[in-house]
């Protein structure tokens, strides 16, 4: 039998086989990827049923209270200096509106024993809160009346608080507290709340869920001191507090002196802010009041409208969608700002629309012809009344009460558009005056040392104190005989002593680095320096041109601080945190145009200070040996050696007449009035004379100490006074009143907190 006709008859057998008594095959080898697919086709995939349940809205609470870090609350210390921000800012805007002229009182106190849970409170003499909306205010994020307002403001999106009263109930578990008194015959609300950020929306604790009303007469103190509210009934003058919002917060925090501090903060605040007076209590009990350098407080700004330019396609569209009944002339003269009956009309002949269609019947097509007419149309610029410039004036005084120095001065820049938005740049500077490492006390180094996280000695100087560049922290460490890698929390107390006399004395300006100042809507911008388009445009700008040493790519190396201000309707920050300003272009034109303002007055003043520095050391010279000259000429030609002496001190005083310039407080020379005008918003502070030994030096010249006085040389120092830019200066002495305002004094410290 052939095979083929026996392969066949033996699969027709095995058809005819029972299937239970077949045999099995065998097991088929099959590749790993083989073994995957298969896999995958078995593998039970979800339904869309079973998707659609997993699906829910996100609070943006709860969204923000995962991602707290976007808010700035990324860090213990950063946190306490976050929350102090958003409740100044708050209390500020709150004044301002009201016509009040603002005082804050500011304190942070440590409570348990592991150091790492802080209370803030922060309190302002404003107008109050009305009890309905305190809940909502301090206890639901995106909740405002800011945001839909083109006016300079400080806070914009409605979070700031609220965001940080729950980072406090996260880490802590403790609620808000808030009171609020709107005058003194009306009782005052006292709230403690929690967000829950399931809904975003408040849960009030006390009073049954609906707060605590505290009754103006004999009872409030009473019932405040069995609730522990915390009040300041009258400031340090005796005057009582009627009206205003105290917000009390606790958290896990850390607080820090120094660089990035509240305390530096408040500084600052008070220099962009100088209508405002502010009281800080630290843990440490003491009292720092920052007082105020105006009396005045500044214009309201007014609200306007959006310009066309400033308007996407998007806006436009739901615009439209907004107002259907109104014709097309209408909606774009009651919209936007700046557009007139005149302006409607070019816009609608551009677009080929009618003026009389109802904005109801526009279709997509006619809005996208529409939108493209409106930026091939001129347009006059926004009005600029709705941002309110710090001013000249108000600048020098708040820097001058801040920050020493011996030479101020401020520009003002005219406003700017970007994407429609009005905006304005201002730009303050400070030159001389001793680093901050100067003024500490013994007592707060020896806190500052205890409380610091650096590694070395070297490291705590330069972040710490603002000013203090690495090669002044090395000489100061040098002469205090330290190493720089120690580390600051281990130092004796015979080594802390040592440490402070060197700073006290030590020459740190060499070295050291320009301190840069940044505002936006006059609030300081703390963190993220190298990201702001502010610190860009400073390191970008050459003030090599301006008398400072300059390396690329760096700050100049001067004791040198510079300040910016950007107002606006928006600012344009980076984000949600608001601590950097975003690179626009048109920003950072009029920010270096501001710079070289401030710069050319510096320059101006610099080459001023550096000539008289030159002449009073061609006087030392002349002072050595003059004498020995008058001498030596008389006894070999028989002449006065009296009449000589003068006739050469004639000559020397002709030759150095510049040391004897004298300018005033705007920098115009006394004698020589066509000289060195720097014009108006300049100050220029005298300097108390040094003694008749002390080194004479000028901008990066080494210092000349004067060799011992030889015989003659007694009448020539007296009759040949040195210039007093010239000398190095024990102690700043102020001169007149800067222009356009009076100037403060230095901070004060009291030891007490006034009325709880």
């Amino acid at each position: 039998m052939p095979k083929t006709a026996r392969r066949g008859q033996a699969a027709r057998d095995l058809e005819s086989v029972p299937a239970e008594m077949k045999p099995e095959p065998p097991p088929a080898t099959e590749s790993p990827a083989t073994g995957q697919r298969a896999a995958a086709k078995t593998k039970r995939r979800a339904t869309a049923q079973t998707l659609a349940a997993g699906q829910r809205d996100i609070s943006v609470s709860e969204f923000f209270a995962k991602n707290r870090h976007l808010l700035g609350f990324d860090s213990p210390r950063k946190a306490l200096l976050t929350s102090v921000k958003e409740a100044v800012d708050n209390s500020l805007d709150a004044c301002e509106e009201a016509g009040i002229l603002p005082e804050i009182w500011v304190r942070i106190e440590q409570v348990g024993e592991g150091g790492s849970r802080f209370r803030m409170g922060v309190q302002d003499n404003g107008p109050g809160i009305v009890s309905k909306q305190i809940p909502l205010i301090f206890g639901k994020l995106l909740y405002g009346s800011k945001f839909h307002r083109l006016r300079m403001s400080r806070g914009q999106q409605g979070i700031g608080i609220s965001a940080a009263g729950m980072y406090g109930v996260l880490t802590t578990g403790k609620p808000v507290k808030i009171i609020s008194k709107i005058d003194v015959k009306h009782p005052a609300h006292y709230y403690e709340l929690r967000i829950d950020t399931k809904t975003n929306q408040p849960e009030i604790l006390n009073g049954k869920g609906e707060g605590v009303d505290i009754p103006v007469g004999k009872g409030r103190d009473e019932l405040m001191k069995k609730h522990a509210i915390e009040w300041v009934a009258e400031n340090d003058r005796g005057e009582p507090i009627h009206h205003g919002t105290r917000v009390t917060i606790e958290m896990e925090a850390k607080f820090q002196r120094g660089r990035g501090s509240v305390e530096e903060y408040l500084e600052q605040t008070a220099i962009a802010n100088p209508h405002a007076r502010i009281h800080f209590i630290g843990p440490d009990g003491n009292e720092r009041l920052l007082e105020r350098a105006n009396e005045e407080l500044p214009p309201e700004p007014k609200e306007i409208k959006p310009h066309p330019y400033g308007v996407e396609l998007g806006r436009l569209v739901t615009l439209l969608q907004e107002h259907p009944k109104l014709t097309l002339a209408q909606f774009l003269a009651q919209s936007f700002s700046r557009v007139s009956p005149g302006t409607a009309r070019k816009i609608c002949e551009t677009a080929k629309l009618s003026t009389r269609v109802s904005t109801g019947k526009l279709g997509r097509g006619e809005a996208d012809a529409l939108y493209r007419a409106i930026q091939e149309t001129r347009i006059p610029p926004p009005a600029t009344d709705c941002i309110v410039p710090i001013g000249e004036p108000r600048l020098l005084a708040g820097l001058r009460q801040v920050v020493p120095g011996e030479f101020f001065t401020a520009a003002t820049r005219p406003p700017a558009v970007y994407r429609g938005n009005p905006f304005l740049i201002e730009a303050a500077l400070a030159f001389g005056g001793g680093t901050s490492a100067k003024r500490i006390t013994r007592e707060a180094l020896g806190e500052l040392a205890s409380e610091s996280d650096a590694r070395s000695l070297r490291q705590f100087l330069t972040t710490t104190f603002a000013g203090v560049g690495g090669e002044g922290a090395e000489k100061i460490l040098s002469e205090a005989n330290l190493a720089p890698r120690q580390s600051p929390s281990k130092l004796k107390k015979q080594q802390l002593d040592a440490l402070h006399e060197a700073m006290q004395h030590v020459n740190s300006d060499e070295g050291q680095s320009m301190n840069v100042l940044r505002f936006a809507n006059r609030v300081p911008l703390q963190f993220q320096h190298a990201a702001c388009a502010v610190t860009q445009t400073i390191l970008s700008t050459n003030w090599r041109s301006y008398g400072l040493s300059q390396s690329r790519g760096n700050l100049p190396s001067a004791p040198v601080t510079v300040m910016v201000h950007v107002a606006s309707v928006w600012v344009p920050f980076t984000s949600e945190s608001k601590e950097a300003i975003a690179h626009y272009s048109e920003i950072q034109k009029e920010i270096r145009l501001a710079l070289q303002a401030v710069g050319r007055k510096l320059g101006m003043y610099m080459r001023r200070r550096l000539r008289v520095a030159q002449e009073g050391q061609r006087r030392s010279i002349f002072l050595r040996y003059l004498g020995e000259v008058a001498s030596a000429v008389s006894q070999i030609n028989g002449t006065d050696r009296a009449k000589l002496f003068e006739q050469l001190l004639a000559v020397a005083r002709r030759k150095t007449a510049e040391a004897d310039v004298k300018l005033d407080d705007r920098g115009r020379p006394i004698e020589k009035e066509d000289e060195l005008d720097l014009g108006e918003n300049c100050i220029i502070v005298s300097q108390e004379p040094a003694d008749e030994e002390a080194p004479q030096a000028g901008l990066g010249d080494t210092a000349i100490k004067p060799a011992k006085k030889r015989r003659g040389q007694a009448a020539a120092a007296e009759s040949l006074p040195t210039g007093p830019a010239s000398q190095r200066t024990k102690r700043q002495k102020g001169s007149s009143k800067p222009c356009g305002g009076g100037a403060a004094g230095p901070p004060k410290r009291t030891g007490k907190h006034r009325g709880i």
